[in-house]
């Protein structure tokens, strides 16, 4: 084969590869915000590219129910005149149908998260966002269950029940978060998830539903009763190492409990592993805490005994919201610092999860309102002109890896494509300055710029025998003089409203990476001896 062999006969380093898997958690879903939001040409054309350069297979959103998707019909329309009552709700369906159709015409499927409340549905309206979502309890839970019910059978009826059985579907966002994303109390959100998960398994029990899409984990009981006791974080906030304390997963105790008392159906776990918190001190200040930079993995790795120890040790377990924090105006996001960080969790947490939906794909994203600026600390991997930062460049080196682990290295791994025989390899250096911290938020992009003296460069030293000799391999790198898009819009004078010629500059700054090539010997050795400076990543790939 042109640029591999079989794992069996490939040394690295002058040892035997593991050929283990090696599941790509990082393009298995990726996030974005809301429904109505995909229904911009900015957004579809964003998921294209997320879907043919990522290899995104999966995307969650919120607001399938929101008002803007008009799918809950209690009124005729209004427009001038005020709008008549129905005597029975009307189900339509036209935006989601174009959300949907976009999907799976670009190649991927909905990860179906369902939520929010229509408003003539919710208990309480407008508690959350710009577009004043209602993320409450229905006043009527029948018709909750009619709403889904309709809404899956739509599903069926339109795109097959082989192909809606492929898509997961979670019941919510972040319930644990009141009065924010849930109004009601933690009861009465596992109610609504029984009266779910009976209404979809009815339909066809192949259909595949989770929960409880729990927000964080924290080291207290600020979550144990029925409501978020704020009081409870105190020791939280002001204990003066955060990392010795005990972090535990919010109410997956709980619901897994809830479920097996009621024999109802789990087929995934899911929450979300931001590696931060914010707890109240004991003048009720809020603190904004940054866990150790290897967090991820070891939320994960206790979510995995959680699950392998409970009623439900089949359940698959889907991190459905990731990132380096939990804010849309965190400047860390459009940064070269991200970069490794993320390349990083993403390695560590490949063999714990089914999936790690980075939160999100593109700053289309509108839960504060449209972002302020072209770098404002968006979520996103391409920012709103599709601009690539730095962490959509990591994604697209880990999305080159193959699907089996050859070598699992202290900053990289060495992989092969199990269809291909290709043999590819993706190097970081998350600088031993940092030790174990992790990328505290930054509300500015002039504050991270202190992190670029945060050091040193690291040497790469590596050999994979067994190779063809004369096999060419593409080198890409991305570091601080090298796709560091933010930067570059820095040195503009950080300009608030881009004129054409200044995106066109940014654009080809963005992607203007160092590239070289390697070649094999004749010996049918790879070496590979680089030197990686502070903040870099390094994908090594078949040419």
């Amino acid at each position: 084969m042109p640029h591999g062999a079989s794992s069996s006969a490939l040394l690295i380093d002058g040892r035997p590869s593991t050929g283990t898997p090696l599941r790509h958690v990082w393009n298995e879903c990726l996030g974005a915000g809301r429904a109505n939001e995909a229904l911009r040409a900015d957004w579809q054309a964003h998921f294209r590219e997320a879907v043919d350069v990522l290899g995104a297979r999966y995307v969650r959103f919120h607001g399938i129910f929101h008002d803007d998707m008009f799918v809950y019909r209690a009124t005729e329309g209004g427009g001038f005149a005020p709008p008549n009552p129905l005597p029975q709700p009307l189900y339509t369906y036209s935006y989601v149908d174009k959300v949907f159709d976009a999907i799976l015409d670009a190649g991927a499927r909905p990860f179906v998260e369902l939520g929010f409340m229509p408003r003539d549905l919710a208990t309480q309206t407008e508690t959350l966002f710009w577009w004043k979502a209602h993320c409450s309890p229905p006043t009527d839970m029948g018709r909750w269950v009619e709403l889904v019910t309709t809404t899956v059978r739509h599903w069926v009826d339109r795109y097959g029940i082989d192909e809606v059985v492929r898509w997961p579907i979670e019941v919510w966002n972040e319930p644990n978060l009141v009065p924010h994303f849930w109004t009601g109390t933690r009861t009465q959100y596992f109610e609504l998830y029984e009266a779910t998960v009976r209404a979809v398994k009815d339909i066809d029990p192949r259909l595949r539903v989770g929960g409880p899409s729990t927000s964080v984990f924290v080291p207290d009981d600020r979550y144990a009763g029925e409501y978020h006791d704020p009081s409870r974080e105190v020791a939280t906030a002001e204990a003066a190492d955060p990392d010795a304390l005990d972090w535990q997963p919010v109410w997956i105790h709980e619901f897994l409990a809830w479920c097996a008392e009621r024999d109802l159906p789990v087929d995934f776990l899911s929450t979300h592993l931001y590696p931060t918190d914010y707890a109240a001190d004991s003048n009720g200040r809020a603190k904004a805490i940054s866990r150790h930079v290897d967090a991820t993995a070891q939320d994960l790795a206790l979510m995995r005994r959680i699950i392998a120890d409970s009623p439900y040790p089949d359940a698959e377990l889907h991190i459905t919201e990731w990132s380096t924090s939990p804010s849309s105006r965190d400047a860390i996001h459009d940064t070269l610092f991200a970069a490794p960080y993320v390349v990083r969790a993403f390695l560590t947490g490949a063999p714990l999860a089914d999936s790690i939906s980075y939160w999100t794909f593109t700053d289309v994203f509108e839960e504060g309102g449209a972002g302020v600026g072209p770098f404002h600390g968006g979520f996103g991997l391409v920012n709103e002109q599709g601009l690539h930062k730095p962490t959509f460049h990591a994604v697209a080196m880990l999305a080159r890896l193959g699907d089996e682990l050859l070598a699992d290295l202290p900053h990289g791994a060495v992989t092969r494509s199990s269809a291909t025989g290709a043999v590819s390899a993706v190097f970081y250096n998350y600088p031993d300055g940092m030790g174990t911290t992790g990328l505290a938020a930054r509300n500015r992009y002039e504050d991270t710029r202190e992190l670029a003296d945060v050091g040193p460069a690291r040497r790469v030293q590596h050999t994979v025998a067994g190779l063809e000799p004369g096999a060419r391999f593409l080198v890409e790198t991305l570091d601080w003089e090298h796709g560091n898009v933010a930067e570059a819009w820095y040195a503009m004078g950080s300009p608030l409203n881009l004129s054409r010629e200044q995106t066109a500059e940014l654009r080809e700054v963005a992607d203007r990476l160092d590239r070289r090539e390697l070649v094999v010997g004749a010996d049918g050795v790879l070496d590979i001896d680089l030197e990686l400076p502070a903040w870099a990543v390094t994908s090594v790939v078949a040419a």
